[in-house]
């Protein structure tokens, strides 16, 4: 991999920034085609990535805030995804921004929100509610408001 690198390959590298954004992009990859994820499916994936983090973490109370606080981190990456019928143009370029949009649904809607408060809703919905001092800000800190 460092050797694709320094020889200027980085596709790669590409792909898994994309994977940070759409999971399911070795998926679309591999069917050569594009995939429009339904809010539901999407929140399985989510479902599936709790799951994994309260194994490897546990499922005490240390175990839920560090899922919960690697979902949040993740979900501020993957509100970045257009959903395919709604875009004007394909594919969608991994700088694009999206503006605010009402999704097909409300959780699509949710899903989308580059709202801090809205990405708390959804680790509610997964993990139950936060702590009462809880506070989360994202490590990148340009792509998020309260």
């Amino acid at each position: 991999m460092f050797r694709s690198i320094s020889e200027g390959n980085n596709n790669a590298l590409l792909c898994c920034r994309g994977a940070l954004i759409k999971p399911w992009l070795f998926t679309e990859i591999k069917e050569q085609r594009h995939w429009d994820i339904s809010s539901s499916e999407r929140f399985g994936i989510l479902k599936d990535f709790t799951s994994y983090g309260l194994e490897h973490w546990g499922s005490d109370t240390q175990g839920v805030e560090k899922t919960r606080k690697f979902l949040l981190e993740w979900l501020s990456f993957l509100c970045r995804y257009i959903p395919v019928g709604l875009l004007e143009h394909l594919p969608q370029k991994i700088n694009e921004r999206p503006p605010y949009y009402m999704g097909r649904d409300y959780l699509e809607t949710l899903m989308a929100s580059q709202n801090v408060d809205d990405w708390i809703k959804i680790s509610e919905m997964l993990l139950g509610p936060v702590p009462t001092s809880f506070t989360f800000l994202p490590k990148h800190k340009a792509n998020s408001y309260r």
